[in-house]
């Protein structure tokens, strides 16, 4: 696997995050446009790392589709799987912070370009190319780019590629609840590493018990490698009959959440990149976890993702300040 020329390809939505930023002089709230869109954000951090990546998603041909490409380019992305529609505006989310960073989303996406892009568009040789192919559920909540993400999907199972999931449940994208849990059932059925987070576990099996709703996942997906995020709770990893947790870095500076599992499933990815999925021991797993967590942690310090992803020095940097 490692004569490809890619690291990781991921595939879904690339949007333009509107969020707050201070209010005008007249009391309106002042929004600034801010590159967004999970698997572009797990690709720039995999740069930040020395990874190569490249995208495959559909953007407008306006404004705002200029301006992600630009900034998907400039972090280093490889563009060649990213189209642009002629007629479908670029998808676009309002982000509004609550005081302790968490967040609510309205989205401008009925339809958006995300949505857009069609089976015979996907670049099966980049994915060919690829180590790893990533993928989330905005890709499949509509039929058309739905049907290219499962066949994108083929094509890396074929091809041998790691196969990374992290479901992103956003509910106002759906048409329904059961939708986005059918969907989220089709991405755990494929995957080799799953990211989920803990209001995921919940919505999946009603539990707050991360431990029975990991074994729930084990017993019928048989997944190697799983990572649950629960944010001010630090995170999990469940391998074989191993069971880590590692605490959060929790600190005073935090601005927004957004970004914040994207940075943790980038750099698990990279982990797996470098380590491989055979073989991890507990030591293994409590570094993934760590070095996730502490990248998570500054990523809440910064204002939008994509184009402000940690280096490698700065997290270990962080890290060995905290004392860990």
């Amino acid at each position: 696997m490692n004569h490809k020329s890619f690291d990781v390809t991921a595939l879904g939505e690339l949007l333009i995050d509107f969020t707050e930023n201070g209010t005008s002089s007249q009391g309106n709230p002042v929004l600034e446009a801010n590159p967004g869109g999970a698997p572009c954000n797990v690709l720039a951090m995999l740069q930040r790392l020395g990874k190569k990546t490249a995208f495959i998603g559909k953007v407008g041909k306006d404004m705002f589709g200029t301006q992600l490409r630009e900034a998907v380019e400039e972090v280093g992305i490889d563009t060649r799987g990213l189209i642009t529609d002629e007629e479908v505006h670029t998808t676009l989310a309002f982000v509004h912070t609550y005081p302790d960073g968490d967040r609510d989303f309205s989205f401008y996406r009925n339809p958006g370009a995300d949505m857009m892009l069609k089976k015979e568009e996907v670049p099966d040789d980049l994915i060919r190319d690829s180590r790893i192919f990533h993928f989330g559920t905005l890709s499949s909540t509509h039929e058309g780019v739905r049907e290219a993400t499962r066949h994108a999907l083929e094509v890396a199972k074929d091809a041998g590629c790691i196969i990374t999931f992290d479901p992103n449940l956003r509910p106002p994208l759906w048409a329904s609840l059961e939708d986005a849990r059918r969907e989220i059932e089709y991405g755990l059925s494929k995957c080799h590493v799953l990211k989920i987070s803990d209001n995921e576990v919940e919505f999946l099996f009603g539990t707050t018990d991360y431990d029975k709703g990991a074994a729930l996942i084990k017993e019928k997906y048989n997944i190697p490698l799983v990572l649950i995020t629960m944010g001010k709770d630090g995170s999990r990893a469940y391998y074989k009959d191993l069971r880590v947790e590692a605490a959060p870095f929790l600190q005073e500076n935090t601005i927004e959440t957004t970004g914040a599992g994207d940075t943790f499933c980038a750099s698990a990815l990279n982990y797996v990149l470098e380590h491989g999925l055979k073989d991890l021991t507990e030591e293994n797993l409590k570094e993934l976890l760590t070095f996730a967590n502490a990248a998570a942690s500054l990523i809440t310090t910064r204002k939008g993702a994509l184009r402000v992803m940690p280096t490698r020095e700065e997290v270990q940097d962080f890290i060995k300040a905290s004392g860990r």
